[in-house]
Order: C-alpha cells, then structure tokens, then sequence
C-alpha cells in the first residue's frame, strides 16, 4: 500500500474534526465467557495453536465451512484476486491499484503453503520468478514491487522489503512441508534470494533488505530507504524462523533482528492508544513521508495482527504484547466496534488528511483493520476481547455502502486473520505429518 503515497500527496485534503470520545476506555465488559485467558507459552514449543473461535462457541464444522468461504472468495470466486495464466503459473492483483505486487504475491504463497494448496504456490512462484524477480545486475534475485499483470511489464524496478521478507519465509515452509524434489527447490530459492541479500554492499544504491547497523528491516533496500523502516514489516517471527531453517551462517543475526524488532514495536507505538505511523525512523520516532504527516494508515492495519502472530509461535515478549492488545482494543472499542476508523493520527485524534484508495477518499470501517483488531485477541487479556473475535465472525468481505470494495487487501487480510483465529496459521516445520 505505502509505495503509492508519493502520487498522491497532490490530491486535495479532507478534514476531519472529531476526537476521541470522553469516556473511560480502560473498562471491561461484562460477556458469559468471561475474560480471556491468552495462552503462555507458544506454539514454536508446545506445538499446539488455539482455536480462538472454538473458544469463542462456534461449532468446528462453522469454523471450517468460514474459512473455506473466505479462501474461495478471495482465490476462486467472481471477486477473485487470484488468476491463473496458461498451465503453470498464476498471480495475485490488486485491482483497485491495477497491478501485482510483491507484497500481493508473497501473501499469496504464505495462504498457499499454510493451507497445503502446492499448485497455487508453484503456480505463483514460477509467475513471480519470471515477471517479478531481477535475473542479473545490482538487483539479482530481488523483485520489482510493481508490475503490470497483463504483460508482465515492470512499473517500478526497485523492491519494497516486506516483499522479500514474506517470499523468504514462505518459500522455506515449503521446503519444509513439500521437501525440494517436486519440481521447485524451495529451500534453493530461498537462499537464493538471501545469499544475494548478503551481497548487496551498496553498489548502485542497492543493500541489504535488513540495514545491517541497526539490525531492522529496511523501508526498501535502496538509496535513503535503506535508512527507516515500516513497522508493519517488522514480523519478529519470521526472523525466528530464519534463524532455524536458512542455515546460511546469519542464525544468531537473525535471532538479534527478531529481539530489536520487539524493541521497536514499544518504542514506535503509542504508550495510550496502541497505534502507530505507517513510516518511522528507526528509533520509532514517526516519518513524515514526502508531505504527508505521520499517520495511522493501511500499512498499519497489518502490526496488530504481526504481533499476535509473534505470541502464537513464541510467546517470548508476552507481558508487552497482552498490554499493547488491551491497549488498541481499548481506544478501538471506546471508538465504536462496530464504527471504528480505519485511519488516525498516533494519539487516536481523527487525522485532517485523508489517504485515497481506490479512487475513494474517505474514512470508513474497513474489514482489514476489523480483521487484524480481531487477531490481536490471541493476546487478549479482558472480555472484551471476545467481542472483537464475534465482530469479525459476522462480517463479512462484500462492497461498501458507497460502493467501494478491495477483495485484495481487505479479503487477504481477513483471510490471515480468520487462520490465525482458527489455528490455521502455523509454523511449518520439516515433514510435518498431515
């Protein structure tokens, strides 16, 4: 989402005038299932995921016939974002935008590698190696961000890091759930991509996906996007699992980038509200991107449910996360839950610019953000947090009053967020029995 900003900063401001309401958002509500109890330990050593919807009380057969609705709304229905081309490949668009992108295909293969869908994630490897991936030069075996889906022509040339973040991670669960004799190398691939990560010294512009000084993954790895960051690429749980199945050397680096990217996350999140900009230096402190002051936007959405992934899989900085969970549900309830906005400024004030999508610009409810609030809950300590869990189970991935409807970045959203939800979001370890 975050690369369009610069075309359109020149759009006209909306402003928007109303505060956070005057009330006491620290109070919990009263529900029959009383307060939830977050879990522990996690998954990367019990092994085990929970159901937050069984808990919740709805019946497992529910459960599964939801998340296969929402799998083929989003891959196979009539408002698909997943095509197919000629016998072998295939690709994930972001219709509103008219394009493919990395992060879109990336998405792509981690839904296809955690739900044990091999021929859509080879289809959309071998579309993405041949359209997406530089084959020589400053960039080898990093990916254009940007490219027509039609013709495979790139609209940009330079990555986005969070793209490379995602194919790394899943491209070693494949290896681990398919092994590397069917066709692909997974594991090849992966390290592909990483050794030429290794590589990048900053000839051309060109470094790093992780800036080696600060141990934090890179707003792009290039030039001065070398030097900040999102905090919505922050996935401590990725490094995680870097650490355990690259095997290229960096093991304990990528365990230190796991441990400051929790560091981050205090330090760029609001202490009261629990939000935080789309962009920041790496100390936390907000970017200003180009003219547009620092905000809550849609890269945003993505941190909550970042962080619930990080306590499902370890758990290992479980005191801060269960504070920061009651902390965004909190202001998000005391906004409405069923109201909420979908963008702020980091003290929970309405911002006076509004970011356009899809040709609208406009403050609304999105399904991405209500999906994401919801998967916090993994962390949740309160009964409130029941109440975000039920939110989502009613909602549902359909166009908007005025007309306006993202199945790409809402329906991926909503898709992880129900997996994560129903523990369908897993660490993928080798030969996983099925």
């Amino acid at each position: 989402m975050t690369r369009f900003w610069l075309i359109l900063v020149f759009i006209s401001f909306c402003f928007a005038t109303e505060d956070i309401p005057n009330k006491d958002c620290s109070k919990d509500v009263a529900d029959d299932r009383g307060k939830m109890q977050p879990w522990d330990k996690g998954a990367w050593e019990t092994g085990e995921y929970r159901n937050i919807f069984l808990e919740a009380g709805y019946k497992q057969e529910d459960i599964d016939a939801k998340l296969a609705k929402a799998y083929h709304d989003v891959f196979e229905g009539p408002d698909r974002v997943y095509f197919e081309v000629g016998d072998s490949m295939a690709y994930v668009s972001d219709l509103k935008n008219h394009d493919a992108r990395t992060e879109g295909l990336s998405y792509g293969l981690m839904v296809a590698v955690q739900l044990n869908k091999k021929d859509v994630f080879d289809r959309l490897w071998r579309w993405t190696k041949k359209y997406m991936q530089h084959q020589e030069g400053s960039r080898e075996a990093y990916f254009a961000w940007s490219v027509k889906p039609e013709t495979g022509e790139h609209n940009a040339e330079n990555s986005a890091s969070d793209g490379e973040l995602y194919f790394i991670t899943a491209l070693l669960f494949a290896s681990n759930r398919w092994g590397n004799d069917t066709g692909i190398d997974y594991y090849g691939e992966a390290r592909r991509i990483l050794d030429a990560m290794w590589s990048k010294d900053g000839t051309d512009g060109v470094y790093n996906v992780i800036n080696i000084e600060h141990k934090q993954i890179s707003f792009v790895p290039e030039s001065n996007g070398y030097n900040w960051t999102d905090p919505s690429y922050h996935l401590p749980a990725f490094f995680e699992i870097w650490a355990e199945y690259a095997r290229d050397g960096h093991e304990q680096f990528y365990r230190d980038c796991a441990d400051t990217a929790r560091a981050f996350l205090h330090r760029v999140v609001h202490p009261e509200t629990g939000l935080n900009p789309d962009v920041a230096e790496f100390n936390g402190e907000p970017r200003k991107f180009f003219s547009m002051p620092a905000s809550f936007r849609f890269d945003s959405w993505r941190v909550p449910m970042n962080i619930a992934m990080d306590y499902s899989w370890y758990a290992k900085d479980k005191e801060w996360q269960q504070d920061y969970c009651k902390r965004i549900q909190d202001f998000l309830f005391c906004r409405g839950i069923d109201t909420f906005e979908d963008q702020f400024n980091i003290d929970g004030t309405l911002p006076k610019w509004i970011l356009p999508a899809g040709g609208y610009q406009t403050l609304r409810h999105s399904l991405g953000f209500v999906s994401t609030a919801a998967a916090a809950s993994i962390m949740g300590t309160q009964a409130k947090s029941w109440k975000f869990v039920d939110t989502l189970w009613n909602a549902k991935l359909e166009p908007y009053e005025d007309g306006y409807f993202d199945p790409y970045y809402d329906g991926l959203l909503y898709l992880f967020s129900l997996m994560h939800l129903s523990g369908n979001y897993r660490i993928i370890k080798p030969q996983i029995s099925e």
